[in-house]
């Protein structure tokens, strides 16, 4: 299995105590954590491409 599969799970863990730290609503914390845990999956998936079309060829 790829490591990289990992990242997923562990996004979510972040996402969820990040947020569940900060907020004391269970809904707002929902909210927000799935917020930020399609931003972080969005900037994961921007490098990889970045860093894929950057070694293209080498």
């Amino acid at each position: 299995m790829n490591v990289t599969w990992f990242l997923i799970p562990m996004a979510a863990a972040v996402s969820l105590v990040w947020n569940a730290s900060r907020y004391e609503s269970t809904e707002v914390i929902v909210r927000r954590a799935t917020r930020m845990f399609i931003q972080i999956v969005v900037f994961m998936v921007v490098i990889l491409v970045l860093l894929g079309f950057l070694s293209y060829k080498l």
